[in-house]
Order: structure tokens, then sequence, then C-alpha cells
């Protein structure tokens, strides 16, 4: 096979460092001295650094825990009370699954909390629509809306007054602040910002779940020989 230069197209000799024409410096490679080498790197495992993601493996285990988790923390679950712990443990789980589907399962507390990040998103968003879909069925379709109406009224009229007034706030502000509560807009904000928070939370404690997991789970990376 014929080589040229880069530079002014001219041929040179195989093995030949610099081009007789012009003098620029050739890059010189030999197929046969690193056939053997190039074998034996073809057929070796790959060798990922350990701060990086794989994240088409990752995105399919993230997706897969998420959904089923996201359902089971949202407001109105049977087992909601356990939702920040089962959030965590469904980051941890997310790194284990991860390091058992790629080799070598090096990985970093950051690499694994970006794994617990994307599970937290995916898991959180799903427990805000299962918590909005709930109680849009619950009160249009089950037609429980009353319920909640006289829930949030005894809420609003005894509870909070009785904190409100215990910290020292005047009753105008407090009468103010009732109104806006018990309009339909207060309640739609009450209740948007309550979940919101609720995201936001779960997606931390899956953050703080892939980190623990990639702390305990990801072996150290061994000397490189």
């Amino acid at each position: 096979m014929e080589i040229t230069c880069t530079r002014c197209h001219q041929a040179v000799e195989p093995g030949i460092c610099y081009c007789p024409s012009c003098g620029l410096p050739q890059l010189v490679y030999s197929a046969e001295e690193n056939s053997e080498q190039n074998l034996g790197e073809l057929g070796a495992m790959p060798v990922r650094d350990a701060a990086s993601v794989d994240w088409k493996p990752a995105m399919r285990t993230a997706l897969a825990l998420a959904i089923p988790a996201g359902i089971l923390c949202s407001m109105l679950s049977p087992v909601s009370i356990f939702g920040l712990l089962l959030m965590g443990g469904t980051g941890v789980w997310a790194v284990a699954i991860y390091l058992r589907k790629t080799r070598p399962a090096w990985i970093t507390i950051g690499a694994g909390a970006r794994i617990g990040l994307v599970t937290g998103l995916l898991g959180s968003w799903m427990a805000a629509c299962a918590t909005g879909v709930t109680l849009f069925a619950m009160r249009f379709f089950l037609h429980q809306g009353n319920s909640f109406d006289d829930l949030w009224q005894k809420l609003v009229n005894q509870q909070l007054s009785q904190q409100w007034a215990s910290m020292g706030i005047d009753e105008h502000t407090i009468a103010m602040t009732k109104a806006w509560m018990l309009s339909p807009a207060g309640r739609a904000g009450w209740v948007l910002g309550t979940v919101s928070l609720l995201s936001a939370v779960l997606m931390l404690f899956a953050v703080a779940g892939g980190a623990l997991g990639a702390r305990i789970l990801g072996r150290p990376r061994g000397p490189q020989f």
C-alpha cells in the first residue's frame, strides 16, 4: 500500500520517518509488530473509567425500578409512610443491578449518585403523577370530593389556626390566610406545593441511595500492570 505525505501528498517509502520532499514527520506503523498486541486487546474486556456511566443499561435499570417505586411512594399509597426509605433503597438497587450488568464493576460515589439522581427524577415524577391521578379519580369518579373538603376545612380552621395563634400572628393575617387556603386556588396550591416537596425529598433520598450503593457495592479498582 502506497503511503503519501499528508502535507505535500508525495510518495513516502514505508519505514521512513520524514517526508523526502517537505520534511514533515510521518507516523510510522508496523502491522507485523503490533498485530499480536492488537489481537490481545481485542480479546480483552474493555476497561471503563470508574467515574463514567454507561447510560444505556443505567437508564433501562432506572426506568424499570423507578416506575413501581414511584407508584408505591405516592401520597395516597398504603406504603407511602415508608416512601423515603423505599426510594433510597431503589437507588441502591439501581446501582447494584448496573454493577452486575457492567464489567469490570468499578464505580465512584459520584457515578453512583448520578445513577441515583436519574432514578430519583423518574421515581419522583411517577410519584407526582400517581398522586395527581389518584386525587382526580377519587374526586370526580369516586365522588369523594366532599370528604376531602371537609377534612381540609377542619385542618385549616382548627389545627392550623391554633398553631398560627400560638406563634403570635395577628387575627387579620390569620383570617386572610384561611380565606385563601379554603379557596379552590388555595387548596390546589397547597396540594401542588406538598407534592413538589415530596418529589424533591424522594429525589434526594434516591441520590443518597445511589451514592451509598456505589460506596458499599463498588469494589475498588485494582492496580494496572
